[in-house]
Order: structure tokens, then sequence, then C-alpha cells
């Protein structure tokens, strides 16, 4: 793992980063996800119809996707992620640094957005997915 001084702070950095493909690949393992393009330059991933993940297609690559409500808190005071514009108060936050998370980490951030969204479709959506 490299890091570097960040306002006298340590902003870690993960050797392995994420993009577009692995994104999507491992959010097309998950049960009954769609994809698709909104607003133009977002390749966005939804369960039941609700949106779980967005990733810009545009560069720098940024990802956002929905964290619990105290993972909230603690993610978006740290450096590289921030609220997600348009989505904060559903608590949505933003990576801009595709190397700011462990492949770990990514993957769980984005089971857990997708968990969040699944428990809370319908019950009839959720018999038939």
């Amino acid at each position: 793992m490299a890091s570097r001084e960040f306002f006298g702070h340590f902003k870690f950095y993960y050797l392995w980063q994420v993009n577009i493909e692995e994104l999507r690949d491992f959010c097309l393992t998950l049960t009954a996800v769609t994809e698709d393009i909104k607003w133009g330059n977002n390749l966005v991933f939804s369960v039941g119809g609700k949106m779980f993940c967005l990733a810009d297609l545009d560069p720098p690559f940024q990802v956002s996707f929905k964290v619990t409500e105290e993972e909230f808190d603690v993610l978006t005071i740290t450096a590289d992620i921030i609220q997600a514009p348009y989505f904060a108060r559903m608590k949505w936050v933003k990576v801009l640094d595709e190397g700011r998370l462990s492949r770990d980490e990514w993957e769980f951030y984005i089971r857990q957005s997708y968990d969040q969204i699944v428990a809370k479709l319908p019950k009839k959506i959720k018999e038939n997915l």
C-alpha cells in the first residue's frame, strides 16, 4: 500500500485500482442487475429498477454508491470521498480517486449498496428477482 501526506494526515492509496470494466464485471455478478446510461455520461447499475451504483464515463473515473448513515458521516470527512451530488440526502457518497479504496472495500461497499436497495424494494418485486 502506498501513501502520501495530505494536510498533515496520511492519505492512503492502494496499488490496485478499480476500472470501469472491473466495476461492471463485479456489479453484473449480483442477482438481477441491469445497466444503462443515464444523463448522457453515467453508467448506472440498478436492481428492481432502483439505482445502487453509478460511474462517470467521462474522465476522471469516479463512482457513487449508497452507504449506511454511520459510514456516510465517516467516509465524507476523508480525502477523495465526498457527498454525492444530488444523492447526499439519501446517503450516497462519491469516490473521486479509484485508488482510495482497496479491492475488498470496493466490493464491500458496492454489495452493501445493492443489499440496501434490495431491502427497500416492494415485496412483489423482491419475489421476482
